[in-house]
């Protein structure tokens, strides 16, 4: 290689070298996922040290950029680096698990793709550097959402339900921002806590509101189907559009496989909608262990007069829409 060559090669490693290697320690991560959820231990272990060095952080990134020492200015952007990294190992854990969880078709998307947003941010460097460091708000929704979305889906893993699992990741995320807001305000940490922790009530009242655009993980349909009869899985599929006679004769069933860890018990409901109606709500219960899906059906007998139309059955827990089911009806 020609020095002039050589010289392009390393200005451009120095650039996107880090961004590079980032991917592709990315990727890796996203194949180990594929083996499966990860260990809880594993996304714990995870949100404590990125808990930690954002502490650390928070309290010493001003003395530090002041200092003339080397080696304070080196600590400071080991700390940042190492942050940068965990965020990127942590939102790249949590992408896989997300989109199994997540209906493109609905609002629930909007959060994953606050996840993709940010996970590209964490991964090219340069796009980093740009628009994180010189707004710390930009590096407070990095934490709160990471740490949200972590907890999000580490929790069901120990068996608590998905409702709860969502008020305590909010109420915590928010409440893990205590050294950050103490520092701001020069408050004590008691008087911090309480205010993080009153506020974290509010945060986690707002969640709930807004749970229907949060995909439930680590819950996500496995499969789902129409049939004609309860039978199995493998039962012959009705044509499409199903032709209404057929449909007021026979009736149908609605065929869920709905993945949730083991252990977990949890309440889901089968919507039956006609062009966006409201027509049936059956309540089901799902329990987790099994690779394949906890196997769930609803049946419906009565239609209305006229069910031609665009159907759906939403599959929901708490709130949350874990999956949809879609087929037409012909008059």
């Amino acid at each position: 290689m020609s020095p002039t060559g050589l010289a392009r090669a390393i200005a451009f490693l120095r650039v996107w070298g880090i961004s590079i290697a980032s991917a592709v320690g990315g990727l890796l991560t996203l194949f180990v996922f594929r083996r499966g959820l990860p260990h809880v231990s594993l996304i714990v272990g995870y949100v404590l040290l990125l808990w930690i060095l954002v502490a650390v952080l928070v309290q010493t990134r001003n003395t530090w950029a002041a200092s003339d020492r080397r080696t304070h200015r080196l600590a400071l952007a080991a700390t940042e680096y190492t942050v940068q990294t965990l965020y990127h190992g942590v939102l790249l854990f949590l992408l896989p698990a997300y989109w199994a969880a997540t209906t493109l078709t609905s609002y629930n998307v909007v959060f994953f793709l606050l996840l993709v947003f940010l996970a590209l941010l964490a991964t090219v460097d340069p796009w980093y550097h740009t628009i994180v460091h010189p707004h710390p708000w930009m590096g407070y929704l990095f934490f709160v959402v990471s740490l949200f979305g972590a907890l999000n889906l580490a929790l069901p893993l120990v068996y608590l339900p998905p409702a709860w699992a969502l008020l305590s990741s909010a109420w915590l995320a928010t409440v893990a921002l205590t050294p950050a807001v103490c520092r701001a305000r020069a408050w004590p940490w008691r008087l911090g806590f309480a205010v993080t922790a009153l506020v974290g009530f509010a945060v986690a009242a707002g969640v709930v509101y807004i749970r229907i655009a949060i995909p439930p993980a680590p819950l996500f349909l496995a499969q789902s189907r129409v049939a004609w009869d309860v039978g199995t899985p493998d039962s012959p599929q009705p044509p499409s559009p199903i032709p209404a006679a057929a449909l007021e004769s026979q009736g149908l069933v609605a065929h869920t496989a709905i993945y949730a860890p083991a252990g977990l018990r949890t309440p889901v409901q089968h919507v039956w909608r006609q062009n966006g109606v409201i027509v049936n709500v059956i309540p089901l219960t799902v329990e987790g262990g099994r690779q394949q899906g906890y196997r769930t059906f609803s049946r419906k007998h009565s239609f209305p007069a006229n069910p031609a139309g665009r159907w759906t059955v939403d599959v929901l827990t708490r709130g949350q829409l874990i999956g949809r089911l879609r087929f037409r009806v012909s008059s």
